[in-house]
């Protein structure tokens, strides 16, 4: 066992310099009178030459928590977020949402309201120390993290701070929460010593019951139309070759379901499309055996299910999402596991079952609907290049034309999968599931930060930009310089409300009336001059044959080294 010791005057430094040492690198803080003793400890770091993490200030808590989401996608490695008591806390609860339905690990903090009033270094001296005390901070967050405590005593440090690092990272992973009070931070420290590295390692794989991955490929192998429904299997990069491989080996069609990753290339001939905005893959009720991995909402049970009799597999680390309240998916045969590790050991034990003249005719029947799916798209998009006004199929395709393999998007609702081909594993994040709107512009930055040597594409609607806290977003930019090319699809409104009103109620007042109240979002801003102010470059494009040239030149302004957003002012559907 090896030991360190800490030079550190305070709990604050301390605790600061543990983080490091447990490979906390990068500190996003939205400060209050709580953060005193560490504003302190990273001062004395700053003139001493180090000895935390990167201290980064975020104006808005929603966009500290998404830049710590999108570090993780971006780098593998968690990051720190630390808020001010429960007002900030609260603030940033829609972003710890997000996080725990994704499963991304991030070491949640906040400071709490001093606990005394008088008596010790920290204790209450400002009127909010009264009004902001809870009774149980961590009660906003609870449901929503997977450990919640507060440190109280300074000989706790050590332990509090691996435990938090280990049930964090202990699959499946997802937030926790600390609370930090500010006279605990202020403590008195001498001769911390601790153990370093930790001796607290969680790193290992799920692997699968031998006896399930064998049940499942023989009914892969013995299938007449095997499919696969997928929305994350892509959270891990390698799984993405497994799952291809997979596939290959049984014929299968893959259908991504409200896809969150890139989990498989669009152009590959046994890709079938997706399930999106509400509707359900017409291939779902052709299969016989359906595979379902990381896939939180494979089919909208109201709209469409698996015929009577198909042989239904789930695979994933918690094949069952056991912390939603309610999902009720038929299960023949589970598989908890990896995907990363299972995909390649089922691709083999089907290449052992199956007959290669029978996977050989269906992989020709499904590259075959494949291309005639993928011709009907293509042709949709290239039916708006001729329009005179924007479609948002029509910026899609223009957005495949310039992106390459060093280039991420992270979308937030409008970019249409069907339109834009990702090859490179890591290259699209989605916003996941749950759903709060604002995320998509913070875990750009954020994995721009994680990927500094790439260049970061954000595609926004004009209600996620607006709920992304955009003045905050673009100041993080220019201040920690993490330029990102922003998209703004701008339909001048909230289309997710509109067409639900819709669909409820087709003969109702609002659609014969055409008027849609609590959706509209006009007038629209001129949101390409909000980055001005940041220094950064906007451009409002209104025509199909402008869109790939401003792609161009908000790109080039970006890989300067400059912020650029592109206000794509697209058609309203009637």
């Amino acid at each position: 066992m090896t030991t360190r010791a800490l030079s550190a005057d305070t709990v604050a430094e301390a605790y600061l310099a543990l983080l490091k040492d447990r490979g906390i690198d990068v500190f996003f803080g939205n400060a209050g009178t709580d953060f005193a003793s560490l504003v302190d400890a990273f001062a004395k770091f700053e003139a001493q030459g180090g000895g935390g993490p990167r201290p980064l200030v975020i104006p808005h808590e929603m966009v500290a928590v998404s830049m710590a989401h999108g570090y993780y996608l971006g780098s593998g490695r968690p990051a720190a977020v630390m808020v001010h008591v429960n007002v900030g806390t609260s603030n940033a609860a829609t972003g710890i949402i997000t996080a725990s339905r994704a499963n991304v690990p991030l070491l949640m903090t906040a400071g709490r309201t001093p606990i005394t009033e008088e008596g010790l270094v920290g204790a209450r001296d400002l009127h909010i120390h009264w009004a902001q005390e809870s009774f149980d901070q961590a009660a906003m967050l609870r449901e929503y993290v997977k450990w919640d405590y507060e440190l109280r005593n300074p000989m706790q440090l050590e332990s509090v701070v691996d435990r938090a690092m280990e049930v964090m990272q202990a699959e499946p992973t997802g937030p926790v929460y600390l609370s930090l009070p500010r006279e605990v931070l202020a403590a008195p420290v001498r001769d911390v010593t601790i153990t370093s590295p930790s001796r607290r390692k969680v790193a290992s794989a799920r692997f699968p019951d031998p006896a399930r991955i064998d049940e499942a490929a023989r009914l892969l192998a013995a299938a007449e139309f095997p499919l696969v429904l997928t929305a994350a299997s892509g959270r891990d990069p390698q799984a993405v070759a497994g799952l291809v491989a997979l596939a290959e080996a049984c014929g299968a069609g893959v259908v991504e379901a409200d896809p969150t990753y890139m989990n498989f290339p669009l152009r590959h001939d046994l890709h079938l499309g997706f399930n999106q905005s509400g509707q359900t893959n017409p291939s779902l009720g052709d299969a016989d055996v359906v595979l379902v991995i990381d896939a939180d909402v494979p089919w909208y049970p109201a709209l469409a299910k698996p015929k009577d009799g198909t042989q239904i597999i789930h695979l994933g680390v918690d094949p069952f999402f056991s912390r939603y309240p309610m999902r009720s998916y038929p299960c023949d045969v589970p598989i908890a596991a990896a995907p990363a590790i299972a995909l390649p050991m089922l691709a083999e034990a089907v290449r052992r079952h199956a007959d290669r003249a029978k996977v050989d005719a269906r992989t020709r029947h499904v590259a075959g609907e494949h291309r005639r799916r993928l011709a009907a798209w293509d042709a949709q998009a290239m039916e708006q290049a001729s329009k005179s006004t924007i479609g948002f199929a029509w910026v899609a395709k223009c957005l495949e034309q310039v992106i390459d393999d060093d280039t991420v998007v992270v979308n937030e609702y409008p970019l249409d999968r069907r339109y834009t081909a990702f090859t490179r594993p890591g290259s699209y994040f989605a916003s996941p599931h749950s759903s709060g709107l604002g995320f998509g512009f913070g875990a750009a930055l954020g994995v721009k930060l994680g990927e500094p040597g790439r260049t970061v594409i954000a595609t926004l609607g004009d209600g996620a930009y607006f709920f992304g806290e955009p003045t905050s977003c673009h100041f993080v930019q220019r201040a920690h310089d993490v330029p990102v090319l922003t998209i703004i699809f701008n339909n001048q409104r909230w289309e997710a409300v509109r067409s639900s009103a819709a669909k409820l109620h087709p003969d109702g007042w609002a659609v014969k009336t055409g008027r849609f109240p609590l959706s509209d979002l006009t007038p629209s801003p001129r949101f390409e001059d909000i980055v001005k102010a940041f220094d950064g470059y906007g451009e409002r494009v209104e025509n199909p044959g402008d869109v790939v040239p401003a792609l161009k030149r908000g790109l080039a302004a970006v890989r300067e080294g400059r912020q650029a957003l592109l206000h794509v002012l697209a058609k309203r559907a009637p």
